[in-house]
């Protein structure tokens, strides 16, 4: 295995994240198509405590991890971070057990929770079979999350990419077979079929893990059998286990307070919208766009941001770790440089083609399609907003990067109604108000933490700024060739295979103009170096001459 620089180890992880993102959005159809509305809750009931739980279990170990083995390998204590290894899958197999038999004994409680008295549609039982089947994943994945963080650690990101790959097609597979199988073949209930969908997640996540687990058995780059240096005799486990526990709650709890940032929508929006004349099936609508729906859509550009963190966090925490603050404000810069040279481009042209977008996955609907042009605009602030979280974060700014979450939930609490009463009486539709908040808040913390990062490293952000500029002509320059054709060309249609046509139409060329300009622009050069474009076309030129021979 062979370790990535910090570009290269942005670039499979979020290849990987992409590619897993799209598998999980395109089976969505099909699965729909054969389980039907009531089986598609049923399996959301499952999923959204699992998730949950997972994240009680495995939130923040992972990421420790990364962080810790990182910066010891950095020093060559390559004794100390195996024992550390070997004490975190030990701290996250305990914090599974028990996630999974309070799931699995308490089933029925849950069920009860989620659904109460209801009639004519899933039972109390039927939720419990399926939380219960879902809950054995708890017993796996967070093995698979800490060995990946283990990798991550080293810098060794294109197993974990190939990991994550390899979960969702299995998991897919499982899933669509399986609910087939089920229902049209064996003709068994409902139920059945759903729960055999959701063994999907323990079947992906086990294959994955032998998968990571093979390959760190036989890597000989890491030093795995090394003796312990007289400095490392010192080192207890105790000491390793505080160590962990130090990095992992911090992360646990920014973890549950952007969690708690989003359940502020599912508490207010509707009441929000209904106080002020809204019907309740249009505010149930919107919060479904902005709580779910969307959101499904939005990952398409998070997992962008998500890549560029699990890169991120280990190359800037060693780094940190030896006071190369040279290297630390480089990762930062180019981070945030790589983050928009993407993101900034990719939620504009789905912001343009939000209702072909939305008809293709959904159905055409003009009220949804106008909330999402707005929600997908939203997450380049929440992509920047998450990076600087992350690098303020593995540079120990935990008291920081709290405080910037805490106040951004406060701020949350305390204006999302008030925002959509002003959004009324100014005379813009009020739906629009929590994302437009949204919006303000994550740059508000950006440039908090922004700020936090350069007082402590010194950094310069000129040439990053420089940069954003030419990024947003690029994009604008591409919008104004995209609204030309949409004069001759309208970018919308009520039929699915229309809409498909037109987002492969106006996605070329709207990439075109944009790589175009931004190379004639020398942005790509400012981006990833000078010379960056003539070096992918000399590797495809290799690679095509390999591929004649």
């Amino acid at each position: 295995m062979k370790k990535t620089g910090f570009l290269a180890g942005a670039a499979i992880s979020t290849i990987g994240i992409v590619i897993c993102k799209v598998i999980g959005l395109v089976y969505v159809i099909p699965f729909y198509a054969i389980i039907g509305t009531q089986g598609g809750a049923l399996y959301s009931y499952a999923y959204s405590i699992y998730n949950m739980f997972l994240n009680l279990a495995t939130s923040g170990i992972p990421v420790a991890m990364s962080k810790v083995v990182s910066e010891y390998n950095e020093v060559g204590y390559y004794n100390t971070k195996e024992r550390t290894f070997k004490i975190g899958l030990k701290i996250i197999g305990l914090l599974g057990l028990i996630s999974f038999l309070v799931l699995f004994i308490f089933a029925p409680q849950i069920a009860y929770l989620i659904i109460g008295d209801v009639k004519g549609g899933n039972s109390v039982e039927d939720v419990t079979m399926v939380i219960r089947v879902i809950s054995t994943a708890i017993l796996v994945v967070p093995f698979l999350s800490v060995s990946k963080g283990y990798l991550q650690g080293h810098k060794i990101m294109q197993v974990s990419s190939v990991a994550n790959i390899l979960e969702q097609i299995v998991r897919v597979i499982v899933i669509l077979a399986g609910s087939f199988l089920t229902l049209k073949v064996f003709h068994l209930s409902l139920n059945t079929a759903v729960g055999v969908a959701v063994f999907g997640a323990t079947v992906g996540a086990l294959f994955a893990y032998f998968y990571v687990y093979a390959k760190i058995r036989k890597s000989k780059s890491l030093n795995r059998k090394a003796k312990p240096t007289l400095a490392e005799v010192k080192i207890t486990n105790k000491d390793l286990i505080k160590r962990i526990v130090f990095y992992a709650l911090p992360f646990v709890a920014i973890s549950v307070l952007q969690s708690a940032f989003v359940m502020v929508d599912v508490f207010t929006v509707v009441r929000g919208l209904t106080g002020i004349g809204y019907t309740t099936e249009i505010s149930e609508n919107v919060l479904s766009v902005i709580a779910t729906w969307g959101s499904k859509l939005n990952m398409i550009v998070m997992s962008i941001s998500m890549g560029i963190v699990m890169s991120l966090i280990p190359a800037i925490a060693s780094a940190y770790a030896v006071k190369n603050y040279d290297e630390v404000n480089g990762k930062v810069n180019q981070a945030l440089k790589t983050l928009l040279f993407v993101c900034v481009p990719m939620a504009t042209g789905l912001c343009f083609l939000s209702s072909a977008v939305w008809t293709v996955f959904y159905g055409y609907n003009e009220l949804n399609s106008s909330v999402f042009k707005l929600l997908i605009m939203s997450q380049i602030t929440l992509s920047v907003c998450s990076v600087m979280v992350n690098a303020s974060q593995s540079m120990n700014n935990t008291k920081q990067s709290i405080i910037a979450l805490g106040g951004s939930l406060i701020a949350k609490v305390l204006l999302n109604v008030p925002m959509m009463h002003l959004f009324n009486l100014i005379g813009i539709e009020a739906y629009y108000a929590p994302i437009a908040l949204n919006i303000l808040i994550d740059t508000s913390a950006s440039l908090y933490l922004l700020y936090i990062v350069k007082k402590d490293t010194k950094i310069s952000y000129f040439k990053t700024v420089q940069t954003i500029i030419k990024i947003v002509l690029c994009t604008v320059i591409m919008v104004l060739v995209l609204s030309i054709l949409n004069m001759f060309i309208p970018s919308y249609s009520h039929s699915r295979m229309i809409s498909i046509l037109y987002i492969v139409l106006y996605g070329i060329i709207g990439m075109i103009t944009y790589f175009f300009v931004a190379y004639k622009s020398k942005t790509i050069d400012n981006v990833f170096g000078k010379g960056f474009v003539q070096k992918v076309f000399d590797n495809l030129k290799k690679l095509k001459k390999k591929t004649v021979k």
